[in-house]
């Protein structure tokens, strides 16, 4: 009776492990040090970052508070930045898109603490260039992006 108790919880907790096989790439995104608002370091934009909704393994960025916000250079609801895979704290295989100048790049995107740095490059990444960003609770009250 014991062995027969036993066989049948190993083939339960098996099947809970292969079920839940497919959702730890959505698990490792939804923990991910860079998930939330981020401040630019000009302090022009709030971008959140979080899982991807059409691909939740893959990490999205878009611009949820800008400072102009409602004239002609609004980027609110512009998606800036998808990356495609975590490696070890840095997400990677993916670009980042500049709305001020229109040109995508390639990135890179680690987060610690409050801190978080996008790398954006052409060909290899050492010779990219760093954007830094401040980890905020909220948005800044005004402008308030329509799309937000």
């Amino acid at each position: 009776m014991y062995e027969a108790c036993v066989s049948r919880l190993l083939r339960t907790l098996t099947c809970v492990v292969v079920a839940a096989l497919p959702l730890m790439p959505a698990l490792a995104a939804a923990s991910s040090p860079v998930q939330g608002l981020w401040l630019t370091a000009a302090k022009d934009a709030v971008i959140a970052f979080a899982p991807c909704t059409e691909a939740a393994s893959a990490m999205c960025g878009k611009v949820v508070w800008d400072k102009d916000a409602g004239t002609p250079k609004d980027t609110c609801g512009v998606q800036i930045a998808r990356l495609e895979r975590d490696d070890n704290g840095t997400w990677r295989d993916g670009w980042a898109f500049d709305p001020r100048s229109g040109k995508r790049y390639k990135a890179t995107l680690r987060g610690k603490g409050d801190s978080l740095t996008l790398r954006a490059f052409i060909g290899a990444e050492v010779l990219g260039e760093n954007m830094l960003f401040t980890r905020v609770q909220a948005l800044p009250s005004a402008p308030v992006c329509a799309s937000h």
